[in-house]
């Protein structure tokens, strides 16, 4: 048998397999004050499996974080009963449920902020965009953050994590990848402060360690994973030296003994391609300074993600784009069988279409 089919410990749980469902923005938080939707809970209890493993999509932990309408957050108690349901529906399959937890930092706007400037390490100009009442705009300006404002966002880390586990979740995942907030603290490019959260790659992890230090003293080690994204382009993020700056991270992770480090590898650009053709690279390099366990993701089929589980570098492959129209993936994958074509036009926003009404494999053969 594959040893992606196998069973694998990650921290305090045991896990049936090594298929993840990917952490996926899709825009569907359309209740108000930002209360998760029972299509949400539908959409992640079908994907849901028994000793499986998923990851909520990134979930700004205050009104200052959030970047995109429709996006999830968690950051007040009104919020708690909706979130309860969507781990309620992944447990009731008998699944394991993480939230990632994110801060957007400079790829935001003023509409989705209470009206204040987004924050950022140091203001270095880009091209991003945000998602506002009006579309896909232009980010507001951002300004960087003060020394003294940095204890209270890792204070709202800490806050959404206890809201996580008051609402009955597994565990919490850290973003760091993708520019966002932590991102853009850990790459050269977009963090120029010359304090202690800048210069030296070790200052410019500060921010990452203390926010998955928060994060421990709520969940404890075994129940905090960390997403990267090494060589990541989204955001207008860049690090001169990308293997240097993330093997430390690697290593600073490994020493914290978390439950796994997630690794987007730096090769999918957006589109359905993969950037140059390249195979995973980053996990290769991660391996020697992370000795946990380590999920890949990035442009992953099925073959490939049996390769590379075969081959060491990862213990667990995380799928987005095939997930979304499958929700019986690892059951189709394990027995080989055919994948149902996903529809980019529904991966942001709106209502069940292309969203909670793929059918599995067996109700799709009897239609």
């Amino acid at each position: 048998m594959d040893k992606l089919f196998t069973a694998i410990n990650v921290g305090n749980y045991s896990l049936a397999h090594r298929i993840v469902l990917a952490p996926m923005t899709r825009l569907r938080t359309i209740q108000p004050d930002d209360i998760p939707s029972p299509m949400m809970a539908d959409f992640y209890g079908q994907r849901a499996s028994d000793g499986g493993l998923v990851i909520i999509e990134g979930t700004s932990i205050s009104i200052t974080a959030r970047s995109y309408l429709g996006a999830a957050s968690f950051f007040h108690d009104g919020q708690v009963e909706g979130w309860k349901a969507i781990a309620d529906a992944v447990h009731a399959k008998g699944g394991r449920v993480f939230m990632q937890l994110i801060h957007g930092g400079r790829q935001s706007h003023v509409e989705m902020t209470g009206g204040v400037a987004p924050v950022a390490p140091s203001v270095v100009p880009f091209g991003g965009v945000a998602l506002t009442k009006d579309g896909f705009v232009p980010a507001s300006p951002h300004r960087a953050l003060e020394l003294d404002e940095i204890p209270g966002i890792v204070e709202d880390f800490r806050i959404a994590a206890q809201l996580a586990l008051d609402a009955g979740y597994d565990g919490v995942e850290l973003h760091g990848a993708n520019g966002y907030l932590v991102d853009q603290f850990i790459q050269d490019g977009t963090n120029k402060r010359t304090d202690a959260y800048g210069g030296s790659v070790d200052k410019r992890v500060r921010f990452l360690r203390e926010s998955v230090e928060a994060l421990i003293s709520v969940w404890g080690k075994d129940r905090v994973g960390v997403r990267i994204s090494p060589s990541g382009e989204w955001g207008g993020i860049s690090d001169s030296n990308p293997e240097a700056t993330f093997s430390h991270v690697a290593k600073v992770l490994n020493d914290y003994q978390i439950a796994y480090l997630h690794v987007i590898e730096p090769r999918v650009k957006g589109d359905d391609t993969l950037h140059d053709g390249h195979p995973p690279v980053a996990c290769s390099y991660l391996r020697p300074h992370f000795k946990r366990p380590i999920i890949a993701a990035g442009g992953f089929n099925g073959d490939g993600a049996v390769a590379i589980v075969n081959s060491g570098d990862a213990d667990m492959v995380a799928f987005g784009r095939h997930f979304t129209s499958n929700p019986d993936l690892p059951y189709r994958l394990k027995h080989k069988l055919p994948l149902t074509p996903y529809v980019r036009a529904g991966f942001w926003g709106g209502d069940e279409t292309h969203y909670s009404n793929f059918p599995t494999y067996d109700a799709e053969s009897k239609r």
